[in-house]
Protein backbone atom coordinates (compact mmCIF):
# COMPACT_ATOMS: atom_id res chain seq x y z
CA UNK A 1 0.00 0.00 0.00
CA UNK A 2 1.54 3.54 -0.73
CA UNK A 3 1.41 6.66 0.29
CA UNK A 4 2.58 10.15 -0.62
CA UNK A 5 6.02 11.21 0.46
CA UNK A 6 5.86 13.97 3.59
CA UNK A 7 8.67 16.59 3.60
CA UNK A 8 9.48 17.52 7.22
CA UNK A 9 11.69 19.77 8.94
CA UNK A 10 14.14 17.95 11.86
CA UNK A 11 16.84 19.83 13.35
CA UNK A 12 16.98 22.64 11.13
CA UNK A 13 17.26 20.11 8.38
CA UNK A 14 14.97 18.50 5.21
CA UNK A 15 13.82 15.35 6.03
CA UNK A 16 11.31 12.88 3.59
CA UNK A 17 9.16 10.85 5.08
CA UNK A 18 7.26 8.03 3.45
CA UNK A 19 5.85 4.71 4.71
CA UNK A 20 4.20 1.15 3.14
CA UNK A 21 2.22 -1.12 5.21
CA UNK A 22 3.62 -4.61 3.28
CA UNK A 23 1.76 -8.22 3.56
CA UNK A 24 4.99 -9.33 4.72
CA UNK A 25 7.07 -10.44 7.65
CA UNK A 26 9.48 -8.05 9.06
CA UNK A 27 12.06 -10.71 8.35
CA UNK A 28 11.22 -10.65 4.80
CA UNK A 29 10.96 -6.71 4.68
CA UNK A 30 14.59 -6.75 5.98
CA UNK A 31 16.45 -8.80 3.60
CA UNK A 32 14.99 -6.96 0.73
CA UNK A 33 16.41 -3.81 2.56
CA UNK A 34 20.03 -5.08 3.08
CA UNK A 35 20.71 -8.06 0.56
CA UNK A 36 22.22 -6.82 -2.60
CA UNK A 37 20.73 -9.61 -4.34
CA UNK A 38 17.53 -8.22 -3.56
CA UNK A 39 18.19 -4.49 -3.44
CA UNK A 40 19.47 -4.94 -6.81
CA UNK A 41 15.36 -5.61 -8.17
CA UNK A 42 14.06 -2.15 -6.21
CA UNK A 43 17.00 0.34 -5.78
CA UNK A 44 18.43 2.27 -8.53
CA UNK A 45 22.10 1.56 -7.57
CA UNK A 46 24.06 -1.41 -6.96
CA UNK A 47 25.06 -2.31 -3.70
CA UNK A 48 27.53 -3.60 -1.82
CA UNK A 49 27.78 -3.01 2.22
CA UNK A 50 29.44 -4.89 5.31
CA UNK A 51 26.20 -5.18 7.19
CA UNK A 52 27.60 -3.83 10.48
CA UNK A 53 27.64 -0.57 12.76
CA UNK A 54 30.81 1.32 11.14
CA UNK A 55 30.82 -1.07 7.91
CA UNK A 56 31.36 0.57 4.57
CA UNK A 57 28.37 0.83 1.46
CA UNK A 58 29.21 1.61 -1.76
CA UNK A 59 26.93 2.70 -4.49
CA UNK A 60 27.49 1.84 -8.34
CA UNK A 61 24.76 3.59 -11.03
CA UNK A 62 24.41 2.10 -14.16
CA UNK A 63 26.97 3.65 -16.92
CA UNK A 64 28.86 5.30 -14.24
CA UNK A 65 32.46 3.51 -13.87
CA UNK A 66 32.60 5.46 -10.30
CA UNK A 67 31.93 3.98 -6.67
CA UNK A 68 30.32 6.38 -3.85
CA UNK A 69 30.71 5.09 -0.42
CA UNK A 70 28.96 5.74 3.19
CA UNK A 71 28.54 4.20 6.45
CA UNK A 72 26.28 2.28 8.05
CA UNK A 73 25.15 3.37 11.09
CA UNK A 74 22.55 0.89 12.34
CA UNK A 75 22.15 -2.76 11.46
CA UNK A 76 19.76 -4.22 14.10
CA UNK A 77 17.67 -7.13 11.74
CA UNK A 78 14.62 -7.37 11.36
CA UNK A 79 14.20 -3.96 12.86
CA UNK A 80 16.21 -1.02 11.33
CA UNK A 81 18.64 -0.49 9.00
CA UNK A 82 20.59 3.08 9.12
CA UNK A 83 23.20 4.27 7.04
CA UNK A 84 24.90 7.80 5.58
CA UNK A 85 25.67 8.71 2.04
CA UNK A 86 27.14 12.01 0.73
CA UNK A 87 26.24 13.17 4.47
CA UNK A 88 22.10 12.62 4.13
CA UNK A 89 21.22 10.03 6.22
CA UNK A 90 18.85 7.03 5.39
CA UNK A 91 17.13 5.20 7.61
CA UNK A 92 14.74 1.97 7.22
CA UNK A 93 12.33 1.26 10.27
CA UNK A 94 10.37 -2.03 10.33
CA UNK A 95 7.68 -2.89 13.03
CA UNK A 96 4.99 -5.68 12.55
CA UNK A 97 1.45 -4.41 12.04
CA UNK A 98 -1.24 -7.17 11.80
CA UNK A 99 0.08 -9.93 9.53
CA UNK A 100 2.40 -7.56 7.96
CA UNK A 101 5.06 -5.03 8.39
CA UNK A 102 4.92 -1.01 8.52
CA UNK A 103 7.86 -0.03 7.18
CA UNK A 104 9.14 3.29 7.85
CA UNK A 105 11.39 5.20 5.63
CA UNK A 106 13.13 8.55 6.20
CA UNK A 107 15.93 10.47 3.88
CA UNK A 108 17.51 13.65 5.87
CA UNK A 109 19.57 16.10 3.54
CA UNK A 110 22.07 16.41 5.34
CA UNK A 111 24.82 18.50 3.43
CA UNK A 112 24.72 22.23 2.57
CA UNK A 113 22.27 25.18 3.28
CA UNK A 114 19.31 23.31 4.08
CA UNK A 115 17.43 25.63 1.56
CA UNK A 116 19.48 24.18 -0.88
CA UNK A 117 19.38 20.97 0.00
CA UNK A 118 15.36 20.81 0.03
CA UNK A 119 15.00 22.05 -3.33
CA UNK A 120 15.51 18.49 -4.18
CA UNK A 121 13.12 16.83 -2.32
CA UNK A 122 10.40 16.75 -4.78
CA UNK A 123 13.06 14.85 -7.23
CA UNK A 124 13.73 12.49 -4.65
CA UNK A 125 10.25 12.00 -3.20
CA UNK A 126 9.22 11.09 -7.01
CA UNK A 127 12.14 8.47 -6.96
CA UNK A 128 11.50 6.84 -3.24
CA UNK A 129 7.89 6.71 -4.29
CA UNK A 130 8.99 4.23 -7.57
CA UNK A 131 11.81 2.31 -5.35
CA UNK A 132 9.40 1.25 -2.83
CA UNK A 133 7.07 0.25 -5.54
CA UNK A 134 9.56 -1.91 -6.87
CA UNK A 135 10.40 -3.22 -3.68
CA UNK A 136 6.64 -4.07 -2.92
CA UNK A 137 6.44 -5.65 -5.89
CA UNK A 138 9.59 -7.93 -5.13
CA UNK A 139 8.01 -8.83 -2.11
CA UNK A 140 5.15 -9.85 -4.06
CA UNK A 141 6.80 -11.80 -6.69
CA UNK A 142 5.53 -9.06 -9.37
CA UNK A 143 7.32 -8.05 -12.13
CA UNK A 144 7.84 -4.24 -12.46
CA UNK A 145 8.19 -1.61 -15.10
CA UNK A 146 9.62 1.66 -14.42
CA UNK A 147 6.69 4.29 -14.75
CA UNK A 148 6.80 7.03 -16.96
CA UNK A 149 5.84 10.89 -16.90
CA UNK A 150 8.66 11.60 -14.63
CA UNK A 151 7.45 15.38 -15.26
CA UNK A 152 4.13 15.47 -13.41
CA UNK A 153 5.34 13.23 -10.58
CA UNK A 154 8.18 15.37 -9.74
CA UNK A 155 6.15 18.76 -10.43
CA UNK A 156 3.65 17.57 -8.27
CA UNK A 157 5.84 17.15 -5.22
CA UNK A 158 7.41 20.57 -6.14
CA UNK A 159 3.85 22.50 -5.89
CA UNK A 160 2.81 20.21 -2.51
CA UNK A 161 5.76 21.08 -1.45
CA UNK A 162 5.85 25.07 -1.88
CA UNK A 163 9.42 24.16 -4.05
CA UNK A 164 7.85 26.39 -6.83
CA UNK A 165 7.39 29.32 -4.73
CA UNK A 166 9.34 32.85 -5.30
CA UNK A 167 10.28 35.02 -2.43
CA UNK A 168 11.36 38.77 -1.60
CA UNK A 169 14.18 39.36 -0.09
CA UNK A 170 15.40 41.87 2.47
CA UNK A 171 16.33 44.34 -0.17
CA UNK A 172 13.09 44.30 -2.27
CA UNK A 173 14.59 41.40 -4.90
CA UNK A 174 12.55 38.58 -5.84
CA UNK A 175 14.49 35.61 -6.49
CA UNK A 176 13.45 32.17 -7.65
CA UNK A 177 15.69 28.87 -7.24
CA UNK A 178 14.06 25.66 -8.74
CA UNK A 179 16.13 22.29 -8.75
CA UNK A 180 16.31 21.18 -12.39
CA UNK A 181 17.53 17.53 -11.33
CA UNK A 182 20.76 16.57 -13.09
CA UNK A 183 20.00 18.19 -16.46
CA UNK A 184 23.72 18.99 -18.37
CA UNK A 185 24.31 22.94 -17.93
CA UNK A 186 24.42 23.59 -21.46
CA UNK A 187 21.46 21.60 -22.36
CA UNK A 188 19.36 24.04 -20.25
CA UNK A 189 21.27 27.08 -21.12
CA UNK A 190 19.57 26.79 -24.52
CA UNK A 191 16.21 26.93 -22.52
CA UNK A 192 16.56 30.02 -20.88
CA UNK A 193 14.57 32.99 -21.47
CA UNK A 194 16.49 35.75 -23.28
CA UNK A 195 16.84 38.59 -20.61
CA UNK A 196 18.97 39.20 -17.60
CA UNK A 197 18.66 37.53 -14.36
CA UNK A 198 18.86 33.78 -15.16
CA UNK A 199 21.89 32.09 -13.74
CA UNK A 200 22.57 28.18 -13.54
CA UNK A 201 24.55 26.44 -10.67
CA UNK A 202 25.75 22.74 -11.33
CA UNK A 203 26.41 20.78 -8.07
CA UNK A 204 28.18 17.52 -8.36
CA UNK A 205 26.23 16.18 -5.29
CA UNK A 206 23.17 18.45 -5.32
CA UNK A 207 22.42 18.07 -9.40
CA UNK A 208 21.57 21.39 -11.35
CA UNK A 209 19.38 24.97 -10.31
CA UNK A 210 18.05 27.70 -11.74
CA UNK A 211 18.01 31.04 -10.22
CA UNK A 212 16.01 33.92 -10.98
CA UNK A 213 16.57 37.30 -9.19
CA UNK A 214 15.39 40.82 -10.76
CA UNK A 215 14.36 43.97 -8.83
CA UNK A 216 10.92 44.39 -7.54
CA UNK A 217 8.12 46.00 -9.78
CA UNK A 218 5.06 48.03 -9.07
CA UNK A 219 3.23 45.06 -9.04
CA UNK A 220 4.65 42.32 -7.16
CA UNK A 221 2.11 39.77 -7.02
CA UNK A 222 1.98 39.81 -11.07
CA UNK A 223 5.29 39.28 -11.22
CA UNK A 224 5.79 36.73 -8.83
CA UNK A 225 3.35 35.17 -10.94
CA UNK A 226 4.41 35.47 -14.54
CA UNK A 227 8.33 34.49 -13.29
CA UNK A 228 6.70 31.51 -11.30
CA UNK A 229 4.52 30.39 -14.98
CA UNK A 230 8.19 31.15 -16.64
CA UNK A 231 9.89 28.43 -14.03
CA UNK A 232 6.89 25.72 -14.14
CA UNK A 233 7.53 26.09 -18.23
CA UNK A 234 11.81 25.56 -17.86
CA UNK A 235 11.22 22.79 -15.54
CA UNK A 236 8.54 20.88 -17.41
CA UNK A 237 11.03 21.49 -21.06
CA UNK A 238 13.99 19.93 -19.53
CA UNK A 239 11.78 17.08 -19.70
CA UNK A 240 10.84 17.76 -22.93
CA UNK A 241 7.21 18.17 -21.97
CA UNK A 242 5.89 21.66 -22.92
CA UNK A 243 3.43 23.52 -20.81
CA UNK A 244 0.51 25.63 -22.61
CA UNK A 245 -0.19 29.28 -21.31
CA UNK A 246 -1.37 29.28 -17.63
CA UNK A 247 -5.32 30.13 -17.89
CA UNK A 248 -6.48 33.71 -16.94
CA UNK A 249 -8.31 31.91 -13.85
CA UNK A 250 -4.72 30.07 -12.90
CA UNK A 251 -3.06 33.77 -12.97
CA UNK A 252 -5.60 35.59 -10.84
CA UNK A 253 -5.21 32.58 -8.75
CA UNK A 254 -0.94 32.71 -7.95
CA UNK A 255 -1.38 36.46 -8.38
CA UNK A 256 -4.27 36.15 -5.28
CA UNK A 257 -1.67 34.07 -3.10
CA UNK A 258 1.32 35.95 -3.74
CA UNK A 259 -0.67 39.05 -2.52
CA UNK A 260 -2.06 37.62 0.50
CA UNK A 261 1.15 35.55 1.47
CA UNK A 262 4.31 36.87 -0.11
CA UNK A 263 7.21 34.75 1.15
CA UNK A 264 10.46 37.17 2.70
CA UNK A 265 13.72 35.40 2.32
Amino acid sequence: MSGRAKLQTVDQRPVLRLERRLKHAPERVWRVITDPAELAHWFPARVDVDLRAGGAIRFTFPGDDTTTAGQVVTADPPREFTFVWNDDTLRWLISPDGDGSLLEFTHTFGRGDPAIAKLAAGRNAAGWDVCLDALDARLAGRDFQQPQGWHERTASYVEEFGLDEGEILADGTIRFRRDLVWKPVAEVRALLPAEPGWHLVHDPLNGTRVEFTEAASDDVPAQLARRHEQLDKLFAATHGVELPDWAPERVEAVKKHYAERPTQG
